[in-house]
């Protein structure tokens, strides 16, 4: 016969409080306030409100199940290619290369989450990678997200689908400051302004808006590489374009007089920047004109490259080339035989002009002046039969806080004794040869090569900068 003891409760000895209490159909296990576990006829519960339930340390649980979320690792951001694992999220930060997530041999139910730690998927792709012939969304390949703040959750559903995407965003919300936000380019500040420079290719990053509409008004230079000034008494390469825009209210600053009254209205985006290179400038054989330069770009605003020098071609009967139009047009050279003109500035036009023309070469002896290339306030001079023209005279702007001109016209060259070659003009500029070698416009001013008889300046390089409050 088996043995039996019946009790209702069981009480500690030392105080003669609960261990097991018997209450209609609930036992409670436990003494005291805590009630650790609770048996009635339909749940057991564990622990009490306000409590904890641990596992403890080795210990293993199994039939919870999950309930569709990850745990975020926080404690280990990503920063290079790992194999992920069931159940975990992951921060990725791609700020210093592309890199790729293994996924785990799928089974039904595994999940994994990634987020763009640092927003810069777009200039550093994340890849997801499944694991041998499985497949994401039905393909055997390879997932790539490629744009800023993106997160994505992945879940195994079987061998037909593989891992489904069940869960996107595109853009990752930021705290803010109560202005602008951005990165991108060499960062400087000027009072309660942001100064961003790129003088090469770059990305403005804009993260987070203004609280007050009005203070989202960024204010940008964007200046085009020069062009290269023409050889064989060429003349001086044309000035980058010259496009300046600000709202003075909110990014009060000395502007150019070429300067529009409203700026850009930021929003939260990726912005590719380009700053344009400089044209090449002509060599004295092959007889050919300078190069024009290469457009900057930034959002709705392209400068247009400056345009090459003219090249005047001395063979019997040659025709002499006429400078090339552009942001600032190239000067025309000089000849014996016919005078180059300039080439035209502000084309394509918009309005303040970004440019003027290119100054028109002499025909007169005994040094046959070519001209100057236009600059971003003034065209480039014409030449006399003594002298090349100057070039023009470039556009001053206090947007990175110091007052600087930029986009100068190449000077003319002149041939011989007695001659006088044309000066660069103002704002970075290259001057004319006399039977020598023209001078290269300055890097990161769009200035205009000068014009030579042998080897003619190379147009200067361009830039963008943009400004706006953050404070």
């Amino acid at each position: 016969m088996t043995s039996k003891i019946k009790v209702d409760n069981i009480n500690k000895v030392s105080d003669d409080s609960n261990i097991i209490k018997k209450c209609g159909t609930t036992t409670t296990i436990g003494s005291g306030a805590s009630n650790p576990i609770v048996v009635d006829g339909s749940a057991i519960t564990l622990g009490r409100c306000g409590g904890t339930v641990a596992l403890a340390s080795g210990a293993t649980q199994t039939g919870f199940g999950r309930t569709g979320t990850v745990d975020w690792q926080t404690g280990s951001i990503k920063t290079a290619t790992f194999t992920a694992a069931n159940g975990e999220g992951y921060f990725c930060n791609t700020s210093g290369g592309a890199f790729t997530v293994n996924l785990p041999a799928g089974s039904a139910g595994a999940i994994v989450s990634v987020s763009d730690y640092t927003r810069t998927f777009a200039t550093n792709n994340l890849t997801i990678s499944p694991n041998g012939s499985e497949k994401i969304g039905g393909i055997a390949g390879d997932a790539v997200l490629n744009i800023n703040g993106q997160a994505a959750t992945f879940v195994y559903v079987d061998g037909t689908e593989g891992w489904i995407n069940v869960q996107e965003t595109q853009t990752s919300q930021t705290g803010s400051t109560g202005f602008i936000m951005a990165t991108g380019g060499t960062e400087t500040t000027c009072g309660n302004c942001k100064i961003h420079t790129f003088t090469g290719p770059g990305t403005f990053e804009v993260t987070g808006l203004a609280n007050t509409p009005a203070n989202n008004a960024m204010g940008y230079m964007v200046v085009a590489g020069g062009g290269g000034g023409g050889g064989e008494l060429g003349g001086g390469g044309g000035a980058g374009g010259f496009r300046e825009g600000r709202t003075c209210s909110v990014t009060p600053y000395s502007v150019s007089p070429l300067a529009v009254a409203t700026g850009i209205t930021a929003t939260v985006t990726s912005y590719p920047i380009t700053a344009g290179g400089g044209g090449a400038g002509s060599t004295q054989s092959p007889i050919v004109k300078g190069d024009s330069g290469s457009p900057s770009i930034f959002s709705t605003i392209t400068s247009a490259g400056g345009g090459g020098g003219g090249t005047n071609n001395s063979s019997p009967g040659g025709a002499t080339m006429p400078g090339i139009a552009g942001g600032s047009g190239g000067g025309g050279a000089g000849s014996a035989e016919n005078n180059g003109g300039g080439g035209a500035g502000n084309t394509p036009p918009v309005s303040p002009a970004q440019g003027f023309a290119g100054g028109t070469g002499s025909t007169s002896g005994p040094n046959y002046g070519a001209a100057g290339g236009g600059g971003a306030t003034a065209a480039g001079a014409n030449s006399s039969g003594t002298a090349g023209g100057a070039g023009g005279a470039g556009a001053t702007t206090s947007i990175n806080a110091t007052p600087t001109i930029r986009a100068g016209g190449g000077g003319g060259a002149v041939f011989g004794c007695g001659g006088t070659a044309g000066a660069a003009g103002p704002g970075g500029g290259g001057a004319g040869g006399n039977n020598t070698d023209g001078t290269n416009g300055t890097d990161n001013t769009g200035g205009g090569g000068g014009g030579a008889r042998g080897q003619a300046g190379n147009g200067g390089s361009g830039v963008v900068i943009i400004r706006y409050k953050f404070q």
